[in-house]
């Protein structure tokens, strides 16, 4: 396997960042996959093990970029928006900052009266190592890893992270996510934090596409957007998408956070039986005719539609509103340190290591 080595379209931007009361200067670049056709390649930046682009075609053979993002390394490191970042140690929220592993109480980092996708500083706010880097052939690869520390953003015990992005025909995006807990028992959630549109990142308002979730449970969430514990049916609600439905029909019959449109979890049925892929869900953009289906492991899926995202400066000149995208983050349930009757995030270092596998199937 070739290892890392400078890359010919590799935008390199050298950031001095402060850690403790040390400053470190790190490197952070550009890496492009590409299939030996030319016509399915995706971008991926060690800051935060970010999916910055996905350019795949469409029924007539049109190329697009399908994930929403930024032009430069600088906006990615100053933005707001977590447009295609690995979230962690924990994606999504804790109550309070705070669960009990083991007798002790743990207390986090918090922003607010939560920590949100682990907290201030989270794994998409860290640069990664490229570990190994085959930018081009039958299947392209990007391997990026992370220490996290005893006690980074409050959570216990040292931890290693290894993000893999790779490319398989025809038009298969694989994402693999490793953790080995060294030293302490931790809870570990790591999603990604894509933001898709299936008409191209520029294209508009995500509405008029058709999405399947394949679940038939929830977990309700409080005004915090807190799971209530409670692990529900979507039967005769509006979050029922086991049929194929067009997200404009449904994004003002349901809120979170007090916005119209989705940003729930979905309990995915089945996922425990075999420990291999299920079927997610599944989206299709029917003005260009692509389709995503995306599979994965862990046993939710947090649907969310963009309904906060207002005049954020994008790629190319675009400004993405308000239902720009569609994000599908499969992860452990929300919260699930502080809900015993929730499959358990916790990793121990005499036990299994975590483990997170997505693929995405593109067609058209």
């Amino acid at each position: 396997m070739a290892r890392v080595a400078p890359f010919p379209i590799a935008l390199l931007l050298c950031l001095a960042l402060a850690f403790g009361a040390d400053a470190a200067r790190k490197t952070v670049g550009v890496y492009e996959l590409k299939n030996k056709e030319g016509d399915f390649s995706i971008k991926v930046t060690n800051w935060g093990a970010t999916l910055m682009s996905v350019l795949v075609p469409d029924a007539k053979g049109n190329l697009a970029d399908v994930v929403l993002g930024y032009d430069t390394l600088a906006e990615y490191v100053d933005g707001s928006s977590a447009f295609g970042t690995v979230v962690g140690r924990v994606a999504n929220r804790i109550a309070n900052g705070s669960f009990v592993l083991d007798g002790k109480t743990i207390h986090l980092n918090k922003d607010g009266t939560t920590v949100l996708h682990g907290g201030h500083r989270g794994f998409n706010r860290v640069i990664w190592t490229v570990k190994e880097y085959v930018p081009c052939g039958d299947s392209p690869f990007i391997t990026l890893y992370y220490r996290s520390f005893d006690g980074e953003q409050g959570f216990p015990g040292d931890l290693d992270v290894y993000v893999t992005y790779q490319l398989s025909s025809p038009y298969h995006l694989i994402a693999r996510m490793n953790a080995t807990a060294l030293n302490k028992a931790t809870p570990v959630n790591l999603a990604n934090h894509a933001y898709w549109n299936l008409g191209g990142h520029g294209s508009g308002d995500v509405l008029g596409q058709v999405i399947q979730v394949f679940a038939s449970r929830y977990t309700p969430v409080d005004r915090s957007m807190i799971p209530t514990g409670e692990v529900a049916p979507v039967s005769g609600t509006p979050y029922d998408l086991r049929a194929p439905t067009r997200l404009g029909s449904r994004v003002r019959l349901v809120s979170g956070a007090g916005m119209a449109g989705f940003d729930i979890n979905y309990a995915m049925d089945g996922w425990d039986v075999d420990g291999g892929l299920r079927k997610v869900a599944a989206v299709r953009d029917p003005a260009s005719g692509r389709a995503l289906e995306l599979w994965a492991n862990q046993p939710g899926v947090q649907l969310y539609t963009s309904n906060w995202l207002s005049g954020v400066k994008g790629k190319g000149g675009a400004v993405y509103g308000q239902y720009g995208a569609v994000c599908l983050e499969t992860q452990g349930f929300p919260d699930a340190v502080n809900h015993p009757n929730f499959p358990s995030v916790i990793v121990r270092p005499t036990g299994v290591a975590y483990r997170h596998d997505m693929l995405f199937k593109f067609s058209s």
